[in-house]
This record gives C-alpha cells, structure tokens and sequence, in this order.
C-alpha cells in the first residue's frame, strides 16, 4: 500500500515517513501542493497524509478531488476543537490528529483505515461514513470466529456482500460459501434445498441429493431472507444449529456437520418473533451476533463514493469514458431516498453511463423523474452555500420537521412515514437537538 506525505510539517512529516517504511508501506515526502498533485498522478497512492494546512483552500479542494478519486486522506491539525473535527470531516478528511501527535496512533490508524478500504474494495461494501465504519469494525471483529450472525437490512442495502466478507476473512475462506434465498424457494423443496433427500424419498427424487448444509461443510452457509422459512423448517434448523447434525428427508441417519451459518434478513425479526411468525429459541440461536446495514438515506455521505465506484465499474464494462458528474446532478442524487437503495443507485448509474454521451457529463436532466423531484426541495430548503453535508442536514432536519408536524408529535407514526425505526428517529432527534 502506498502512502503519500506533505512536507508542510517537517518533523512529524519525516517521523512518521520511517514508521511507516519499517511497517513495510510504500512512502513518499511531497511539497508544496502542487507537487502533491502531481505525485498523486505519478504515484497512484492509497493515503494521504497533510501534515499542516488543512483549512487551506488549496488543501479544501485537494482533498475533495482525492475523495472523488477514492484516495484517504488523514490529517495533523495544530489544534482539534469539535467543531473544527466536524468541518475536516464534512470537507472528506477520514480521520484527523492533533498536534503534539502521537505517532504509533497514527500508524495504527492508518494501518486501520487502509485495512477498512482493501476490505470495502474486495467487498464492495463502499463507504466512509460512522454507520458504515460501524458496520466493517463488526465485520473484522466478528469473521474470525464460529459463531452464528444475524444480518439486519432493508432489501438492496448489501447483507449478502457482508456475508462474504465474513467468510473471506474467515479461516474457513479456502472452504465452501454456500448462499441460498429462503423466500425464493417454495416450501414443499425448501428442506430438500437445505438439508438434502435420500433416493426414493418423495416422486421425483431419483437419486441422493446433498443439501446446503452439507455442500458448505467446513465453511460457510448464508441463510438470506430468514424470516421467510416456514415453522416446519424453523424447528430443523434449530436442531440443526443446537446438535451440529441433520438428517435428510427420507433419511434415518444422523449427519454431522461443521457450518458457520450467517442469516439475513429485510424485516425486523424481533417484531416477528412477537407476533408469534418466528420462532424466539431460533431467534436467539440465531442472533448470537448481530451487524445492522444502515439504508443508504442514513448514510448520504457515502452516495458521492458509491457513485464514483459504479461509474468506474460500467465505464470499463462498457468500454465508455464518461467524463463525470456535475455537482447539481450529485446533489439531487444525495438527496434522494433511495428506497431500493444501494441495489437502486446502482441500477441509475448503469442507466446514467449508457445514456450519457461519450466523454460528457451527467447532468440533472439524464437524472429518473424520482430523483429529479429534489430538486425543487433543495432550492426551497437547503443553504445556498455550504458542503454536500451541511446542505443534506439541512433538508433532513426539515423533513424531520414536516413529518413531526404532520403527525401531531407522534413519533411511531413519524418513523414508519420516513421509512426508518423509531430508534432510528430518536437519534436523528438527539443528531439535531430536536
């Protein structure tokens, strides 16, 4: 991994320059910026790290280009007030340090960062805000044990990307990932599907079939849409998951197996544990560890980001240059719901690449008619001026506003209008000291 330093602060500069050679990186010491540019173009690095000057406009916009390139950058800031670390993250800054700074934290932070973005490159899992730091510290935590997880997602936000990444990181990555929909299989195969039949079993089974199970033996057997298996299946899985071994149908011998089982789901599972749809023993076999995978309208910032990753991905599919996005296009894509989420703005890109002109650039009118509607929104609500973030603020504290008002203070109601969890609501609550 490459690391590119700015010689604004000598001293740390030079320091830290050595750490990270002996830790086997990649380096190289620039100055002033302009040679930073140019080294950028030259050296393609990983990180970034400006030892001085952060609120420079040079360094502003610097900064905002190498976000749109996929580039980290970290900071060493003489003096770190909260309101000063907001601004340097709102600007694109992925982490920042004060001065006198403690060098083995920031190598070991930039060890971590560099680690979160090989693991999102690999994933696909994109993205630099809180939730979606949150979500790869979990994933890092978690792949090295055994133990059952829960994922908790709408449709479209990436639960299964998640479930690969704990198994590539896994030691069981040399075995079987083995995936299967619960929902997409009608219930009269599903226990066929997932543990398998014995010949002669049911009309039509010729032959001994392996189920899922055993196909992920010593490695890993994703379970997407949980909440759909029927009761019947709920009560073999429990078995399966409490006894470490399955019977097939038709069968009469006990099988072991050794399967770390990741489930997912698109629907609150407490909520149908409640209601009596699933099973509370299984809910808790299940759930030993729980990742929740943030809507892309909880984590706008990382729109830009996911936006640039899919605009690279189908220009080389396609063999199309594209020569970007304007900011009046990034804007509006920002301030979309995205209720079909991440799976949604990938589909608008795809769209967007094909229907751009060669080397042109998306603008609004290229934007779907559900996107464009913002548009209208943002003239009426947001700052004339700020950051991406500070205008994105802006409109959700509104809405948050309209929908309170709407549904007299009441804030069940509220959350189910704007799509999110009542927790998620009180958060936002307490975000803008409402």
């Amino acid at each position: 991994m490459k690391v590119l330093l700015t010689l604004t602060d000598v001293e740390p500069a030079v320091r830290l320059n050595g750490m990270l050679e002996r830790a086997g990186f990649e380096t190289a010491l620039v100055s002033p910026i302009d040679d930073v540019r140019a080294a950028i173009r030259r050296d393609s690095p990983d990180l970034v790290v400006l030892t001085g000057g952060l609120v420079d406009s040079g360094n502003v916009q610097l900064v905002r280009d190498l976000l749109w390139d996929g580039v980290a950058v970290v900071g060493l800031a003489d003096i770190v007030d909260p309101a000063l670390h907001d601004r340097l993250r709102a600007i694109g800054f992925v982490e920042v340090y004060a001065k006198p700074v403690d060098l083995d934290e920031v190598l070991a932070g930039i060890r971590r960062i560099l680690d979160r973005r090989r693991l999102a490159i690999e994933t696909g899992l994109i993205g630099e805000s809180e939730a979606m730091r949150e979500v790869l510290v979990k994933i890092e935590q978690m792949a090295p044990v055994s133990s059952t997880v829960l994922i908790e997602g709408e449709s479209g936000t990436g639960k299964e990307l998640v479930a690969r990444a704990l198994h590539r990181l896994s030691p069981r990555r040399s075995k079987p990932f083995i995936a299967v929909n619960i929902g997409a299989l009608p219930e009269t195969l599903l226990e066929s599907e997932l543990f398998g039949h014995e010949k002669g079993s049911f009309t039509g089974a010729a032959e001994r079939r392996l189920g899922r199970f055993e196909l992920a033996n010593t490695g890993t057997l994703f379970l997407d849409e949980i909440g759909e298996a029927p009761k019947s299946t709920q009560v073999k899985l429990l078995r399966v998951l409490e006894q470490r071994e399955l019977t097939r149908v038709g069968g009469t011998n006990a099988i072991k197996v050794d399967v770390r089982v990741v489930a997912a789901t698109n629907r609150p599972l407490r909520e149908e544990v409640e209601g009596g749809a699933f099973r509370t023993d299984l809910y808790y076999r299940l759930n030993v560890l729980s990742i929740y995978l943030p809507p892309l309208r909880e984590r706008r910032e990382d729109i830009p980001l996911l936006v640039e990753h899919f605009l690279r991905k189908y220009m080389v599919e396609m063999n199309k240059p594209v020569a970007g996005v304007t900011p009046e296009s990034l804007d509006q894509l920002a301030a979309y719901s995205w209720p079909g989420n991440i799976r949604e703005l990938e589909n608008e890109v795809q769209r967007l690449v094909i229907q751009c002109d060669n080397e042109g650039f998306i603008t609004p009118e290229l934007l779907a008619p559900a996107v464009r509607k913002v548009e209208g929104l943002l003239g009426r609500v947001a700052p004339k001026k700020g950051t991406l973030k500070d205008m994105m603020e802006e409109v959700e504290r509104w809405l948050l506003v309209e929908a309170l008002r709407e549904h007299g203070g009441n804030k069940t109601k509220t959350a189910e209008t704007l799509g999110i969890t009542r927790e998620g609501l009180h958060k936002k609550l307490s975000k803008y000291g409402m």
